[in-house]
C-alpha cells in the first residue's frame, strides 16, 4: 500500500526457548514379604469299574460325601468348585494285545481355604472321606493390592533417592520431580506344591512367604552446574 508499511510475520524470527537440561533414567525397586492368608487345593476322587455307570455312581457317592464333610468343618459351598471331570477307558496289554480293564472316572474340585492354618486339616478330612488325589496347593494374599501399593511407593522413593545420589556425585542440579514414570507390573507370585495324600495323623502344610515386588523406571531432568 502506497505510503504505508508492510508487516510480514516470520515465525522463525521469534526466539525459540531451548531446553538445555539433560536427562537421566533410573530404576527403583522394592519388595515386601507377606504371609499368605488364602489357599486353594485341588481334591480328586478317582474310581474304576468295568461298568461305566457303576464307576460314575461310586464316584458321585464318594464326592458328595467329601463335599458334605468339608461343609461340616466350615468351608462354604461357594468356595468349593468343580474344576475337572474325566472318563477314560483303561487297557492292559496281554501278549501284545490291548485288553480292556475298566473305566476310570476322575472328579476334581478346587477348594478355597480362607484360613491357611486349616489346610492340613481339610486335606486330612477329605482323604478320610474318599479323596485319593491331592494336588496343586497354592497360597496367595487376598488383599495383595494394599501391599503392592506400599511396595510401589517405596520403589518410587528409591528411584528418587538414586537420582539424587547420582546428581550429587556428578555435581549437577536435579529436578526431583520425575518427568516420566513407567510402572513395570509383575504378576503376584504364588507359592505352590503338588503331592499325594499321606496316611498320617495330620498333613503338615508350610505356606511360607509370598514376595510382592514393585518396579518403576523414572526419568529426571538435571542441569549442569
Amino acid at each position: 500500500m502506497e505510503g504505508g508499511t508492510n508487516l510480514v510475520y516470520n515465525p522463525y524470527s521469534e526466539k525459540v526457548e531451548q531446553d538445555f537440561s539433560r536427562r537421566m533414567i533410573v530404576t527403583g525397586m522394592s519388595s515386601l514379604s507377606v504371609a499368605p492368608n488364602t489357599a486353594s487345593i485341588k481334591l480328586e476322587v478317582i474310581t474304576e469299574n468295568e461298568l461305566l455307570t457303576q464307576a460314575q455312581e461310586e464316584n458321585a457317592y464318594v464326592m458328595n460325601r467329601v463335599i458334605q464333610s468339608l461343609l461340616e468343618v466350615g468351608v462354604s459351598r461357594e468356595n468349593i468348585q468343580t474344576t475337572a471331570y474325566h472318563i477314560h477307558p483303561m487297557y492292559d496289554y496281554v501278549d501284545g494285545q490291548q485288553v480292556f480293564r475298566a473305566y476310570q472316572v476322575r472328579n476334581g474340585v478346587t477348594v478355597m481355604i480362607l484360613n491357611v492354618g486349616q489346610a492340613g486339616t481339610i486335606i486330612d478330612i477329605a482323604v478320610k472321606n474318599g479323596v485319593n488325589s491331592v494336588s496343586d496347593i497354592q497360597f496367595s494374599v487376598a488383599n495383595s493390592q494394599q501391599y503392592y501399593q506400599k511396595a510401589l511407593s517405596n520403589a518410587l522413593q528409591a528411584a528418587v533417592a538414586k537420582a539424587q545420589t547420582m546428581a550429587a556425585t556428578l555435581q549437577v542440579t536435579l529436578d526431583p520431580i520425575p518427568i516420566k514414570i513407567t510402572e513395570n507390573f509383575k504378576e503376584e507370585p504364588q507359592t505352590f506344591s503338588t503331592f499325594a495324600a499321606l496316611e498320617i495323623s495330620q498333613t503338615p502344610i508350610e505356606p511360607g512367604k509370598i514376595v510382592i515386588e514393585a518396579r518403576v523406571e523414572a526419568q529426571f531432568r538435571y542441569l549442569e552446574a
